[in-house]
């Protein structure tokens, strides 16, 4: 009952803010950690610059918690990978983007452009701790290659910058979405990077909103907006659909 309470504050608070004009007022966006740091700041540019009368309010939390601020209406809109598939949430997908594979310099996988996703079957795997959506997109990745329980895998990281830091230190290899290869590669010579072969593994990332929200339309313009706004990004923008 607590729950159906939550819920029916948060839409009646809504409806209070749909009552404005469309883009002003408050947006507390929820963004996961794997998207917070390479689309914020196109994220913030385009606020800045078309919505200035946003009053724009970031919270960086993992998808479990994001989904929960969403129900209880701590959070307006989300912006995470997808699927969620979870009852009372609406996707809007913005775009796909490919998987990189993070290894060090001289690993004999570094610079192709033809990796196989068979040869995950048998790499010294680090991926990031429980919790982390991209951890379970990874092991998805690998278990469609045909990787088994048995094959090795270190999970030690929290975030991403520091898994990329324990590749560069050789204690395996590691994927990273396309938006993050520069920003985490960037910062240690001793990295390089292989593209998989076609088709490569892909997540997709999306806004997220309450299913019949009173801000709908805000939000799809919002997300129009967006895919725009991150086409020079190294992804593919998806118009519509699921």
């Amino acid at each position: 009952r607590a729950g159906a309470v939550l819920e029916a504050v948060a839409a009646l608070m809504e409806e209070a803010e749909a009552v404005r004009a469309p883009f002003t007022g408050v947006l507390r966006l929820g963004v996961i950690p794997t998207v917070a740091p390479y689309l914020l700041p196109t994220v913030l540019r385009l606020v800045h610059e078309r919505y200035p009368d946003l009053d724009l309010q970031v919270h960086e939390e993992q998808t479990s918690s994001l989904l929960e601020g969403l129900a209880a209406g701590r959070l307006d809109l989300l912006l995470l990978a997808v699927p969620l598939g979870v009852p009372g949430v609406s996707e809007i997908p913005l775009f796909d983007e490919d998987f990189v594979l993070v290894m060090e310099q001289d690993h004999w996988l570094g610079g192709r452009a033809d990796i196989p996703r068979e040869a995950l079957r048998e790499l010294p795997l680090l991926l990031l701790d429980e919790g982390h959506c991209l951890r379970d997109q990874a092991l998805d990745i690998c278990r469609e290659a045909g990787r088994t329980e048995g094959a090795p895998v270190t999970t030690t990281a929290a975030g991403l910058s520091t898994l990329v830091q324990l590749v560069a230190g050789g204690l395996g290899v590691t994927l990273l979405p396309r938006t993050a290869v520069t920003v985490e590669t960037g910062r240690n010579e001793a990295l390089a990077t292989g593209y998989f072969a076609d088709p490569a593994p892909t997540r997709r990332v999306a806004l997220a909103m309450r299913t019949g929200s009173a801000r709908g339309g805000e939000f799809e313009e919002f997300a129009a907006a967006l895919r725009e706004a991150m086409r020079p990004l190294p992804v593919r923008p998806v118009a519509e659909g699921p």
